[in-house]
């Protein structure tokens, strides 16, 4: 048996079907990444709005100062193509400085379009603080609004410390600096000091549900004991205006404020995540989902409008 060397011809044909090879992986590479972009095209770009619509403002889960929304709302009353503003709110509360800083700022786009707030399944402290922002207020009959009310939370480790044998001390420069200690209990001039700040805030919150709610301030304040109430009960009592949703809210606007009909309606905050953003997004939430992680809840500091389900032992 004999090694038979191979001929020139056969060496060029198997280097030229090596590379022919390789090339075609590459194509193949190509159109597959391709075919990605595409598919994810209708995603990538921005949701085109035609002529004239009505803005969808998003409030969902906890309230706190937020520039980019407040930049939103400016824009939307300076935007001649906005006809009108859903204020869709899903939202137990938040910071006391958040819920002021929303409602004062629809407070001036409800002076140049029409508002409407239409709350879902809550709709309660800084959340309702918002909704009487708007020119009209829509609830399920069984969402939960109200919680009107301030809150200030102060946990006294003291006896934790103790018992592991820590020691806490400070030098302030004065009694009421960084008051109350998570060490001691909240008495004496800290209680009465942080007491006069959460009322401070408290009487700010009746007068103005009392105005916007159209309501004599006896009554407004009768209400305002931190309830939480349904929305059959917020109509009965004049904390919201009407039973329904978004399709409601629509129907009121064309009847009363003129409104065309089948306008579209555009989420304008917060923007819907797009193209490979919307993808990392949707990954990042599976992953967190399976891992039994929440989706990052802010942490709230100082003084609160939230309302919160709490056990006491």
């Amino acid at each position: 048996m004999t090694d038979q060397t191979p001929s020139p011809h056969t060496i060029i044909a198997a280097e030229t079907y090596r590379k022919s090879r390789g090339l075609w992986r590459v194509l193949a590479f190509i159109a597959l990444a391709i075919a990605i972009i595409v598919g994810l095209g209708r995603f990538a770009l921005p949701e085109g709005k035609s002529g004239v619509y009505v803005a969808r403002l998003v409030i969902d889960g906890t309230i706190a100062t937020d520039p980019e929304r407040l930049e939103a709302i400016q824009k939307l009353a300076e935007d001649d193509a906005v006809k009108a503003v859903i204020v869709a709110i899903n939202s137990p509360g938040g910071t006391t400085a958040g819920g002021e800083e929303l409602y004062e700022a629809l407070g001036q786009l409800r002076a140049t379009k029409p508002t409407v707030a239409v709350i879902k399944e809550l709709g309660a402290s800084a959340a309702y603080m918002t909704a009487i922002a708007t020119d009209r207020i829509f609830a399920r009959r069984l969402s939960i609004v109200g919680s009107i009310g301030v809150l200030y939370q102060h946990v006294n480790a003291g006896k934790l410390l103790d018992t592991i044998g820590i020691d806490f001390d400070k030098v302030a420069s004065g009694p009421l600096k960084a008051e109350p200690d998570f060490d001691e209990p909240m008495e004496g001039a800290p209680r009465a000091s942080i007491a006069a700040l959460v009322d401070d805030s408290f009487q700010w919150f009746v007068d103005v549900v009392a105005e916007r709610r159209d309501m004599p301030r006896p009554a407004a304040l009768a209400l305002a004991d931190g309830r939480i109430v349904t929305g059959r009960v917020g109509v009965e009592t004049g904390l919201i205006d009407e039973i329904g949703g978004e399709l409601e809210a629509l129907a009121w606007l064309e009847a009363e404020q003129d409104l065309a009909e089948d306008i579209e309606v555009v989420t304008v905050y917060p923007e819907p995540e797009q193209g490979f953003n919307l993808l990392g997004t949707v990954l990042g939430g599976q992953a967190r989902a399976a891992l039994g992680l929440p989706d990052g809840p802010i942490t709230l500091d100082g003084l609160v409008s939230l309302w919160q389900v709490g056990t006491r032992s």
